[in-house]
């Protein structure tokens, strides 16, 4: 192939490239200057020694457990869980006190029923061995009480979420630009993963959550059309099914903290970080003692090394 047709491929590749980045700007956010803009948070798990603060996980679960349930489960999540060294770390007491008036499916009865005869599900008291599971029956359930939304599960949203590394859009109409904007798009792309893994960078879910819970405006903004659903300032196309959850004095903390929208939202975001990767405290932990035996063997490799070769002329 010669260097002219080499070039116009590539030049088509790039046009192809920056349609599809641009055929999605009208999906994402609209232009709402900083309020639209997620920012990292500071957080006691970011870095390389971080740890979750288990007294903002237990607070987090607070919220869940008084406002979150209502529509979300956890369900890769048990009881028991949060029992767990890393996690809120609550004690078996304290735990059945909180699922003492929690119910599940029970298994089929002595006659092999599932449902009582008004055809209503048979429940029975859950145990700490159960998973953490929606309110709903099933997802066509779920929809029907959320207006047609279906509520997602948490146990991984934290990983599920992130904040994208995008260039500015120029429209797919605007062709001659296309090429351009695919280079932005793409070498954005890579250069934001690039930086995170130089800096260790993992709370981009966390960071979203936190964000998505305090951009809920008092009122929609002029010239927003966002139907029978909520506006959010940093969600994609900023119409959501779900309104704003959580509010100042949303849940009266039990530790005494004031409880407020911002200590709401970063307490929600850190547990679902937790949930998310509930073993980050053991594999930083591990990490950390096995860089620094690579440190020591790397210097003990290099002494050996000295030794045995010097008397050698390199």
């Amino acid at each position: 192939m010669s260097v002219k047709n080499t070039l116009a491929s590539f030049a088509v590749a790039l046009t192809v490239l920056g349609g599809i980045g641009t055929a999605g700007a009208a999906q994402k956010t609209g232009d709402y200057g900083d309020k639209a803009h997620v920012e990292r948070q500071s957080w006691s798990f970011s870095g390389l020694l971080g740890s979750y603060d288990k007294a903002q996980l237990k607070r987090g679960f607070q919220v869940y457990n008084e406002v979150c349930t209502a529509c979300h489960g956890m369900n890769l999540l048990s009881w028991r869980n949060l029992m767990e060294e890393g996690g809120p770390e609550f004690t078996k007491a304290e735990l059945e006190a909180i699922i003492a008036d929690k119910e599940v499916p029970a298994d089929p009865n002595d006659e092999g029923l599932t449902h009582g005869d008004d055809g209503s599900r048979l429940m029975r008291k859950a145990f700490l061995t159960d998973r953490i599971l929606a309110p709903y029956a099933n997802d066509k359930a779920a929809m029907a009480a959320n207006g047609g939304a279906l509520p997602p599960d948490l146990s991984v949203m934290a990983k599920a979420r992130g904040i994208p590394h995008v260039a500015g859009n120029a429209g797919p109409s605007v062709w001659y630009k296309a090429p351009f904007v695919g280079l932005m798009e793409y070498g954005s792309w890579i250069a934001g993963t690039l930086r995170d893994i130089g800096t260790q960078y993992q709370e981009a879910g966390a960071d979203y959550i936190y964000a998505l819970m305090v951009s809920y405006p008092e009122e929609t903004p002029a010239g927003a059309d966002v139907g029978d659903r909520s506006f959010n300032y940093v969600f994609p196309g900023n119409a959501i099914s779900m309104g704003a959850p959580i509010a100042d004095e949303a849940v009266e903390y039990a530790d005494g903290t004031k409880p407020t929208l911002d200590q709401h939202a970063r307490d929600i975001a850190a547990l679902m970080m937790w949930a998310a990767e509930p073993h980050l405290n053991a594999r930083k932990s591990l990490g950390l003692k096995v860089l620094i035996y690579l440190i020591i063997l790397s210097g003990l490799m290099y002494a050996v090394k000295r030794t045995i070769w010097a008397g050698v002329k390199h």
